[in-house]
């Protein structure tokens, strides 16, 4: 019986949803219905009367979603009502819902202006001609559409400033620790390290403090090293207005024009984040003409990136999204008479480029403090970007360091040949007991896809420097070596105890052999380098060649050192294949070549079945290793995840190893347990946040700079869609680990699963947080019991179908269905309800009063109690007027 009254409830919404709400005033009957299609409708009173008309809204408060062309604006409580008595029910628009929608209010006349501030009920197409305010109300959504000459421009995806949340007053902690133990040829020995992020969120400031705690067990009765390494301490806040980051401590320095370095101090730097995403990145501006209302459409490749519809005269369309660097855009202009014309834009970018009008900067002051720089000397740097036409943009910067100095100037083109960016940069060097250094360099990067040859050179660069030129890093590691600082003071001995085993002070002496040729190239000053990186595509079903290489020579040493890798991949059926060659460098400043096959095929057809991967990897000196693995995933989210491996070798033998992982509400947690000739190992890692906010303290997943806390009080259990593994805790509250800054995010919730007697108001919400932000988003949730009631009238006839259920405040409650059933939800253990109908073309009511019975110990939880009520009439009253 419950799924009839269910049936007839959502009768009852389809019905609501199917008319329109802003349509015209109605004629008495829009609509008939045929009561013999349903059960029991011939002989049973049914009341369908409001659903006769196109408009079956009813006058109240309604909290909404607004969209404004589509895209969310925010969420309100709207008021609905008719203007006069015999109109349909409207959205009433106010100043405060302007404002929301981001309306401007000083573009309506004067006339307008009086009417949107006065306390009646205005409708929107009184105040803005052609405008629209389409209402849903299955999704509780009003979609507002306004003429684009009315409103103005406004790029997709903008969201206003005044709608960036910075969350609330919280602490954080983010923690990733790590237990690795060995077994090697009878010495154990274990080792911890626990990575730490620290922070506090006041108003717009983020504090924030990273550090690392590591931790070695004693061994042949020396005792256990422990040691805690603080490695940057800043507050940083964002400044909209100028569109950028304000950083007070340690940070790094941009790499686009100079060198990356880790400095102490301040440095203020746009944040391209805070642009709609139709405006980061490179996208040329498209300019035309239009003879009538025409239809502009903008491809790529083939590929419809954008259609819309522009008025007679010139039009500008600036807000396309990058698409990376492949391809020019074809224009199709289709007027109302039906000619077309096309016209094409290059479409080139490499890193310089910005769009025509936008600019980029980064200002930096402070104390250079790179890792392994033993002197610390202050450093100023300036730089500037600003994109002047469709094909132009100009770039440059200025550094100064103690006994350094480097002016850059360049231009970035767009061309029909590609993106091409040219730049020179001039520098002067003092070192300690030397002659000052000059010399500049000169730098070209250049850009194109060949999209019918299916080739894209997403990146090729090539740069040269005269013999007395320094770039900052060179400068730095010079400044080191010419005041006598020699490599073991900079490059410590890392086996301090020196008990170690052979095979462990081996692999502690690599890691250091790896930071020490890593210092030593940068005291190889150089003289060209070449960079490029490719990509080509062999037909629909030859699969793809991808290929990057490096070449770059010295000043100071003779040689060329080559890196390159290359490689092919396609797939036959569910079968995928992989070929590569590589050439690499090992620690000790070898090369070697390095070929690798492999295989993958999915054990099944579920989405979720498990890989088995195989292959064989070989290098030039004759060392052949054979591989396997299967890996894969379970659970509802796929947060538990699996994985077993074993490779074989002539020189190492056979190894194997095994792990598992588990990504929860509270935190990651992964395992691992491998063995070879002669040794063993196990591992266990555990990672996770902790947030203390205003509702309390909760715990979660690893997460990154911007998170949310939800709180939905009594949801415990209900998945939160956008974090897998996550759901509800037993307080109300999950940590949603990551949200993109300054964009509109959709945090959503699953109510499946959840009791019976909790209902969510609603299922999801959207913010736009600011970078570092810690949002706490609230869902209304309704506490109470589920109660299925059999209403009947005094003379035991069912109360009508479709009969409307409040409570004695006026607030809906629901409609009747079929057999004067009515599902109840959110029940008090005692509470009055008024049904309303028509009867004959007269407004009928009746009240009765329910007891929610006490649960009954075993009883399911997915069962409704059913209770019976007597609806007595009270007055027949007369149709109220509006």
């Amino acid at each position: 019986m419950p799924g009839r009254a269910v049936l007839g409830t959502a009768i009852a919404c389809a019905l609501f949803a199917w008319a329109p709400a802003h349509a015209a005033p109605a004629a008495p009957a829009d609509a008939e219905f045929d009561m013999t299609m349903l059960a029991g409708g011939a002989q049973q009173p049914i009341d369908l009367s409001r659903f006769e008309r196109a408009n079956v809204v009813t006058p109240g408060v309604y909290r909404l979603d607004l969209y404004m062309d589509g895209q969310w604006s925010g969420s309100t409580d709207v008021r609905f009502a008719a203007p006069t008595p015999d109109a349909d029910v409207v959205p009433c628009f106010t100043p405060a819902l302007f404002n929301l929608l981001g309306l401007p209010v000083d573009k309506l006349d004067e006339a307008a202006r009086t009417r949107l501030h006065a306390d009646g009920c205005v409708a929107l197409p009184e105040l803005i001609p052609d405008a629209v305010a389409a209402y849903d109300q299955a999704e509780l959504r009003l979609d507002v559409t306004v003429p684009q000459a009315w409103l103005g421009y406004r790029a997709r995806g903008y969201v206003s400033p005044e709608q960036w949340d910075a969350g609330v007053t919280a602490g954080l902690l983010n923690y990733n620790a790590n237990l690795y133990r060995t077994r090697n040829a009878g010495i154990e020995q274990t080792t911890g390290y626990v990575g730490l992020n620290a922070g506090l969120n006041l108003g717009a400031w983020r504090l924030r403090h990273d550090g690392s705690y590591s931790w070695r067990s004693a061994l042949d009765g020396l005792p256990s090293q422990r040691d805690y390494q603080a490695i940057s301490t800043y507050a940083r806040r964002d400044l909209p207005d100028l569109r950028a980051q304000l950083t007070l401590g340690d940070s790094h320095t941009s790499g686009e024009l100079f060198d990356s370095v880790a400095v102490r101090g301040l440095q203020l730097s746009t944040d391209d984040r805070m642009l709609p995403e139709s405006q980061r990145g490179y996208a040329p501006t498209v300019r035309g003409v239009a003879e009538s209302n025409a239809r502009v459409s903008i491809r790529q490749n083939g590929a419809l990136l954008y259609e819309t519809t522009v008025t007679p005269g010139p039009f500008v369309i600036d807000d396309l999204y990058a698409t990376g660097y492949g391809g020019d855009l074809s224009v199709t202009v289709t007027e109302a008479d039906g000619r077309v014309r096309e016209f094409s834009v290059p479409y080139a970018a490499v890193p310089q480029q910005l769009r025509p009008g936008s600019s980029r900067f980064s200002i930096a002051v402070g104390a250079v403090r790179e890792t392994d720089a033993q002197d610390e000397p202050m450093l100023v740097q300036a730089t500037l970007q600003r994109g002047l036409t469709n094909a132009v943009t100009g770039y440059g910067g200025m550094l100064g360091s103690k006994g350094y100095g480097a002016a850059l100037g360049g231009v970035a083109l767009n061309t029909r040949a590609g993106a091409i960016a040219l730049d020179l940069t001039v520098a002067r060097t003092e070192l300690p007991g030397q002659e000052t250094s000059s010399g500049q360099s000169v730098r070209a990067t250049y850009s194109k896809m060949l999209p019918n040859a299916g080739t894209s050179f997403s990146l090729a660069s090539y740069r040269y420097s005269t013999s007395g030129y320094y770039s900052l890093r060179e400068a730095l590691a010079a400044r080191d070596f010419a005041l006598g600082r020699s490599l073991d003071d900079i490059f410590p001995d890392l086996d301090e105890t020196g008990v170690l085993t052979p095979q462990q002070r081996a692999a502690l002496q690599s890691a250091r052999n790896a930071s020490v040729l890593s210092y030593l190239d940068s005291l190889d000053r150089q003289r060209n380098r070449f960079d490029l990186n490719m990509s080509q595509r062999l037909g629909e079903r030859g699969g793809n060649l991808y290929a990057t290489l490096s070449a770059r020579d010295y000043w100071t040493r003779e040689g060329t050192d080559t890196q390159f890798q290359i490689g092919y991949s396609n797939s036959f059926r569910r079968l995928n294949y992989n070929l590569s060659a590589s050439r690499l460098r090992d620690f000790d400043g070898r090369y070697t070549n390095q070929f690798f096959a492999s295989v993958s095929v999915p054990l099944g057809e579920s989405p979720r079945a498990p890989m088995l991967n195989a292959g064989v990897v070989r290098d030039s000196e004759g060392q052949q290793q054979l591989q396997a693995s299967l890996a894969g995933a379970v659970g509802d989210a796929s947060q538990f995840t699996y994985g077993a491996s074993a490779a074989h070798s002539d020189e190492l033998g056979t190894s194997g190893s095994v792990n598992a992982g588990y990504r929860g509400s509270l935190a990651a947690v992964n395992a691992s347990y491998g063995q070879g000739d002669g040794y063993s190992q196990a591992a266990l890692n555990v990672a996770g946040t902790v947030v203390a906010h205003p509702g309390g303290v909760t715990m979660g997943q690893p997460a990154g700079e911007t998170i949310a806390i939800i709180d939905a009080p009594n949801a415990t259990g209900a998945r939160v869609v956008n974090a897998p593994g996550v759901r509800i805790n037993r307080f109300g509250h999950a940590l949603v680990p990551y949200l993109n800054p300054y964009n509109l995010n959709t945090v959503e919730l699953d109510p499946k699963g959840l009791p019976l007697d909790v209902q969510l108001a609603s299922t999801s919400t959207r913010v736009a947080p600011r970078a570092g932000g810690v949002s706490l988003l609230k869902f209304e949730t309704e506490y109470g019991r589920a109660l299925l009631l059999r209403v009947r009238l005094d003379d035991g006839r069912p109360v009508p179908f479709g009969a409307q259920v409040s409570d004695l405040g006026g607030r809906a409650l629901g409609t009747v269905g079929q057999g004067g059933k009515l599902l109840l939800r959110g029940a008090a253990d005692e509470g009055t309800v008024s049904l309303t109908w028509q009867d004959a073309d007269k407004p009928m009511q009746c009240t009765f009063t329910y007891q929610t019975p006490q649960p009954v110990k075993g009883e399911a939880a997915t069962a409704y109690p059913v209770v019976d009520a007597r609806c007595s009439p009270t007055v027949t009253f007369a149709a109220a007027s509006l």
